[in-house]
């Protein structure tokens, strides 16, 4: 498998810069450390990812296109599945904690993660980490990873069978209750409360990044910026056990709007990344409906366009920004999806909105046709049905307000009855408001 970045993506040499110009680096440990020593070597990193849900949402993307990014480079991502850590359930950035999951759910959990990451990252499936024995014990690795391939851990392997009182001892002595409580994800938390359980958190987690230096010399764990206190507690005890002050932390800007919200959340709820849980044409239109002041950051960040050619099209104005967000649109759903689909969605999207071509590829549900019979079905259980609204009262909203079409009509009397006479071509086309598209077929 090639890398998909471009060999024109940037000017630089050392990824760290051309991290820097894409406007991912939020905070590091050292700059200037971090930067000679990618510079000077190619060295392992990590990134961790709890198996909280059983795919992938764009806010992981982010962290997998910087792997990417390390990978072309040179570099060797180690994708750390968490399968220890998310039976605790990581405090940072929450507000309640997290539900309790058993252990099977979480490993096919992380069994789905692996099939996503290997759309767009190409791992050494031969490479294995070999563990230590108790808490201290030095593990290693089978063999360097193959140049250019990533490798993959769970941190289940060295997590679920621990010996408390080993840990607490050797491990738990080096954390300070005090420093912890300053910990910005302890801190958001303190007020609702805090349980002793999710408080181990990011000992587990600093025990994750000195596993790993011992063992395979992993140097830098990259993560969200939500996870700097828990990077810095796997920096310091890596150094403290180990004895050497060559291990890094590195934060990534979490993908916000202009505003300062999250971005990735449409109104069918976050973008995942496989499209049987978001359609690359949902997909496709989140991207071609973002802001005009969100087009930069999401060209920079999740495009491999040239900078010179993220800073043209950023810089349209007026209708000519819809352009820029057509090249959006498709370049992020080429690298989700494919090419083959992002080309359908962008057809779709032009179809439906430029009211041309064939709307083939727009979004389609199936309808049982036996629900039509004898005086038909309701135009509101319908739509709620097909899933176009959530219940029958946004249903009754959405028409009296004016905002439901069907073939191209718009829909005025909320109690009218469809039947199969409604279907032409055995195919119904509903607009809901001005950006959401559904065929209905029987």
């Amino acid at each position: 498998m090639k890398n998909l970045i471009p060999d024109n993506v940037s000017k630089y040499t050392n990824v760290y810069d051309v991290l820097k110009e894409r406007g991912f680096i939020e905070q590091t440990t050292d700059d200037e450390g971090i930067r000679d020593l990618l510079g000077r070597e190619k060295v392992k990193f990590y990134i961790g990812f709890d198996a909280t849900a059983d795919c992938l949402h764009v806010g992981h993307f982010m962290q997998v296109i910087i792997m990417m990014y390390m990978q072309k480079y040179g570099h060797t991502p180690v994708v750390l599945i968490g399968g220890g850590t998310t039976m605790l359930g990581d405090p940072s950035g929450r507000s309640d904690a997290r539900p309790m999951m058993t252990p099977e759910e979480i490993d096919a959990n992380g069994r789905e993660f692996k099939k996503l990451f290997d759309r767009f990252i190409e791992f050494d499936e031969d490479w294995k980490h070999i563990q230590g024995e108790g808490v201290l014990g030095k593990g290693g690795q089978n063999k360097e990873p193959e140049p250019g391939k990533a490798v993959c851990v769970n941190n289940a392997d060295w997590l679920r069978n621990i010996n408390y009182l080993e840990f607490m001892r050797d491990i738990g002595r080096h954390f300070s209750v005090n420093e912890m409580l300053r910990a910005e994800c302890f801190k958001q938390r303190m007020e609702k409360g805090l349980s002793f359980l999710e408080f181990n958190y990011m000992l587990l987690q600093g025990y994750d990044f000195y596993v790993q230096a011992r063992d395979y010399n992993c140097k830098i764990e990259f993560g969200g910026n939500d996870q700097w206190s828990n990077i810095l507690a796997g920096r310091d005890l890596a150094r403290r056990l180990l004895g050497k002050d060559d291990y890094y932390g590195m934060t990534f800007s979490l993908l916000t709007k202009s505003d300062g919200t999250k971005m990735g959340k449409s109104q069918k709820g976050a973008l995942w990344l496989r499209a049987d849980r978001c359609s690359p044409y949902d997909f496709y239109q989140y991207w071609r409906n973002v802001d005009d002041a969100d087009v930069n950051k999401c060209l920079r960040m999740l495009t491999f366009l040239p900078m010179e050619e993220v800073e043209r099209l950023s810089a349209l104005k007026d209708q000519e920004i819809n352009h820029a967000k057509e090249v959006l649109a498709f370049e992020v759903t080429k690298l989700v999806h494919g090419e083959e689909e992002a080309v359908k969605a962008q057809e779709a999207a032009r179809a439906a909105f430029g009211g041309g071509a064939n709307l083939d590829n727009i979004p389609t549900k199936k309808l049982d046709a036996s629900v039509l019979e004898g005086d038909g079905i309701g135009i509101v259980n319908l739509i709620k049905t097909v899933g176009l609204v959530p219940s029958n009262g946004e249903g009754f909203r959405t028409i009296e307000q004016g905002g439901l079409t069907m073939n191209g009509e718009k829909v005025t009397n909320a109690k009218m009855m469809i039947t199969k006479d409604d279907f032409k071509d055995g195919a119904i086309i509903f607009k809901k408001g001005k950006k959401t598209f559904l065929k209905v077929e029987i």
